[in-house]
């Protein structure tokens, strides 16, 4: 991790970028940001395991989520660990959220709207060009099946388990801004009829669930061509921010730096510090 964090992402001048944890990111460009998946909020195991309501917490998020103008909150699908702070960070910020259809039933139960996206189509937010393409989550399941598939269905806030957040429809999100060009790919499949060849500086790679994805590296890197890797959705989601950095069961994130040169010689293995 040292290592890679020491490697420079050549962003330009004036553009941060923020890793918030598991596949959550935070970009301003002229003070204005957006927020990919953002996740603060950190649902317990137990939660999940007794079924209790995973809801934001609004005082993680006015400690870990610092930001001017938000221009748009992007999230890629809807599982607790991408979606469960969206619908408080878009009151919090009066921003709108971009996503599916799961989404959209999301942020209704917790009275916003929000703008079920066009794949494909380019939206512009302040500084930001930001385009949906459609994608997979992993089959993290034994490589058999996506955990907590199907579309978000549920009726009532207070019914909002960690299970009841369904997967819904999933895409990879590509950000254009102050010249260079970003993917944030929030799980390690694809879909390859939808991906087209198009290169990007920075891709925001998920990694877990990369080994029950066949040939996830020399599949999505010949088509998006990045100059730097970001590995992101790594950590244990599970761990409170604020504690030291626990990763995933067998994600094998030492393995990343090999697997990428021998797919890719001209792709760079970077890291972002989370926020703390």
């Amino acid at each position: 991790m040292t290592d890679l964090e020491s490697t420079p992402l050549g962003l330009p001048s004036g553009l941060e970028l923020e890793w918030l944890g598991v596949a959550g990111y935070r970009l301003t460009c002229e003070g204005v940001s957006i927020l990919v998946d953002p996740y603060v909020s950190r649902v317990p195991l137990r939660s999940v395991l007794l079924r209790r309501p995973a809801l934001p917490d609004e005082q993680l998020i006015d400690r870990y989520v610092k930001a001017g103008p938000v221009a748009g909150i992007l999230v890629g699908h809807t599982h607790w660990d991408h979606a469960v702070d969206a619908p408080a960070l878009a009151r919090r910020f009066d921003a709108p959220a971009f996503g599916s259809e799961s989404l959209a039933q999301l942020m209704r139960l917790h009275g916003r709207s929000s703008i079920v996206v066009e794949p494909g189509r380019r939206y512009e937010l302040g500084p930001f060009v930001v385009s949906f393409t459609r994608s997979r989550h992993s089959k993290l399941l034994f490589g058999r099946r996506v955990p907590f598939d199907g579309p978000l269905t549920c009726e009532d806030v207070h019914a909002l388990s960690p299970g009841a957040y369904r997967c819904g429809a999933v895409y990879g999100i590509r950000i254009e801004v102050a010249g260079i060009s970003l993917y944030h790919q929030g799980s390690a499949d694809l879909d390859d009829a939808e991906l087209a060849r198009a290169p990007v500086d920075v891709f925001l790679a998920g990694v877990t669930g990369r080994q029950v994805t066949p040939r996830y590296w020399e599949r999505i890197l010949p088509k998006l061509d990045p100059r730097v890797l970001v590995p992101t959705h790594y950590d244990d989601f599970f761990a409170p921010l604020g504690t030291p950095l626990k990763l995933i069961r067998k994600v094998d994130l030492e393995g990343v730096p090999d697997e990428v040169r021998a797919v890719s010689r001209d792709a760079t293995v970077a890291a972002l510090r989370r926020v703390d």
